[in-house]
């Protein structure tokens, strides 16, 4: 509507993000600090990865018996299944029609193993899961113990609340683990552009990313940054199990408007919505 705007959007969206980049409303940068990340968490110069962020499987530590914390998606299924009546309305998720994040994580689902993915759709929707749109809000709910278990939480938040929460246990899948990041674009139409590059520069340097993973806990990207919260500590902890979410146009998939109707039929069926 060529309004005002932000200078940078950042955003865990990733999908909306390259998007962004595809319809020619990002600024093109060659950030210095570009060398210093990954080389799937940047693309074309214009989208920039800026964390380093596990997808968990989340539960309430007090109400869960050990048998019924899940390690892998078909644990999760198998769990559910086995006790229908205990976990009927207890499991949250995100709603993918109404938040970016959740549809991107469950699309991402679908190309890792698209038989799985909907396999476990099914027995949410047979026990009546809840959808939120927000991670914030599922974990309040599990927390309180209106919900036991949730599916494809943002671990970075799991992993702060847990801190603070002795309710809040978390779990990256063994089977496989996505790895979501923060990516930052520069509006074309900034009115800062030099105070946005800084910005951006800042985000991705080594004080920037340390402060992200030792005081925003958003765990970093960069391998030259130590702690608990570093793309090293996730990684040896993880093993062979972490994916992360490459940036790029394979993210835009399922923004297709019908290959979106048609994934959103799917989950409907799925939820006998």
């Amino acid at each position: 509507a060529n309004s005002a705007s932000a200078d940078v959007v950042w955003s865990s969206a990733m999908d909306l993000q390259v998007k962004f980049v595809n319809d020619g409303y990002a600024a093109s940068y060659a950030s210095p600090e570009a060398a210093n990340i990954p080389t799937w968490a940047h693309y074309q110069q214009q989208a920039y990865g800026t964390t380093y962020e596990p997808v968990a499987i989340v539960y309430n530590k007090r109400l869960l018996k050990p048998e019924e914390i899940p390690q892998t998606r078909a644990d999760l299924v198998r769990i559910l299944k086995a006790n229908p009546v205990r976990f009927k309305g207890k499991v949250t998720t995100y709603d993918v029609e109404k938040s970016g994040v959740g549809f991107n994580f469950l699309t991402q689902d679908v190309r890792h193993n698209a038989n799985g993915a909907w396999e476990l759709a099914r027995t949410l929707g047979a026990t009546g899961v809840k959808l939120q749109t927000s991670t914030g809000a599922m974990m309040e709910r599990i927390s309180s113990g209106e919900n036991l278990i949730g599916y494809n939480i943002l671990g970075s938040y799991a992993y702060a609340k847990a801190k603070k929460d002795p309710a809040i246990g978390y779990v990256y899948p063994k089977d496989y683990t996505q790895v979501v990041s923060r990516l930052a674009i520069i509006s074309k139409k900034a009115r800062n552009p030099g105070a946005a590059r800084l910005w951006l520069d800042y985000l991705l340097s080594k004080r920037g990313q340390s402060v992200l993973a030792n005081q925003s806990e958003l765990f970093s990207l960069r391998s030259d940054v130590s702690g608990a919260a570093s793309i090293a500590a996730l990684n040896q902890q993880l093993g062979g199990s972490a994916k992360p979410i490459q940036v790029g146009t394979g993210l835009l998939v399922y923004l297709d408007q019908a290959k979106r109707l048609d994934f959103m039929r799917s989950w409907q069926q799925a939820l006998k919505k």
